[in-house]
C-alpha cells in the first residue's frame, strides 16, 4: 500500500475541528470506518513544503466522509503521527480550504499526549487508500 510522509508545523486553529468532531454523524462514521471515536478537535499542521501540499491535494482516493444536507463532504486517510500514535488525516471538500493545512484526528488529545506546542514540526505518515 502506498504511503506518503508529510511534515508540518503545529498551530492553533479556530475551533472548527472541535465542532465538526463532536457531530454525532461524524463520530459514528469515524468509529465505523477508522475504528475509533475521535478526540473532540483536530491537530492542525501547516505543511512545510510545496511538494507535500501538491501531493496531498492530488490524492483522489481515501475513506469518504458522507454528510447530511447542509454540510460538505470530505475524505480521510489512516495516519501514523510521529511514528507513535495512529489516527487519521482529514481532507475536507470545502471551496477555498487552505491547501497547506493538514487536520489530524486521533482517539486522544495529540497536543497533550505528545507534548506538542505551536511551532513544533512533526512528521505524519499517511496511507493512501
Amino acid at each position: 500500500m502506498k504511503k506518503i510522509i508529510l511534515r508540518g508545523r503545529v498551530f492553533s486553529g479556530g475551533g472548527t475541528g472541535s465542532f465538526f468532531t463532536n457531530l454525532p454523524w461524524v463520530r459514528s462514521q469515524f468509529k465505523e470506518t477508522l475504528g475509533f471515536n475521535p478526540y473532540p478537535g483536530t491537530l492542525n499542521l501547516q505543511l512545510s513544503s510545496k511538494t507535500d501540499v501538491k501531493e496531498l491535494r492530488n490524492i483522489t482516493k481515501g475513506i469518504k466522509i458522507k454528510s447530511p444536507e447542509g454540510f460538505r463532504e470530505g475524505r480521510c486517510f489512516r495516519a501514523l503521527i510521529m511514528e507513535k500514535l495512529w489516527g487519521a488525516v482529514v481532507v475536507p471538500d470545502v471551496p477555498g480550504y487552505p491547501h497547506n493545512l493538514l487536520e489530524i484526528l486521533a482517539p486522544v488529545n495529540l497536543r497533550e499526549t505528545l507534548g506538542l506546542k505551536d511551532g513544533v514540526e512533526i512528521k505524519v505518515t499517511v496511507w493512501l487508500e
